[in-house]
């Protein structure tokens, strides 16, 4: 099975921790990181800006991308989140297994 890491910044641990509870409740991801006090430098709407922001980091299978990111949209308070996709290249012994198992039952419609 094709693994991803899926990363998104986030203004807040309030609208980081909402978009992963979502996540997990619809089975989309196994697990997610909240680091907090990242510091993003970023260019937009011509000009260059700097926050201090969130980083969420979720594991997923590669299938479930699509509905990740809907499910980020739909609650994200940026009007453009920046959503990556990291494919995994490997994990510890067990791990893709119980990604596999924690997300298997994935609601990908509400």
């Amino acid at each position: 099975m094709d693994l991803y890491e899926v990363e998104v910044t986030c203004p807040d641990k309030d609208s980081a921790r909402a978009i992963a509870s979502a996540c997990l409740k619809a089975r989309l991801i196994a697990c997610a990181n909240l680091l907090p006090k990242v510091e993003s430098l970023f260019r937009w709407q011509g000009q260059i800006d700097s926050e201090s922001e969130v980083l969420l980091r979720m594991k997923t299978p590669a299938q479930n991308f699509d509905a990740v990111c809907a499910r980020i949209r739909a609650s994200h308070p940026f009007d453009l989140p920046a959503i990556v996709a990291l494919p995994v290249q490997a994990m510890g012994p067990g791990v893709a297994d119980w990604v596999a198992s924690e997300t298997q039952d994935a609601k990908i419609c509400d």
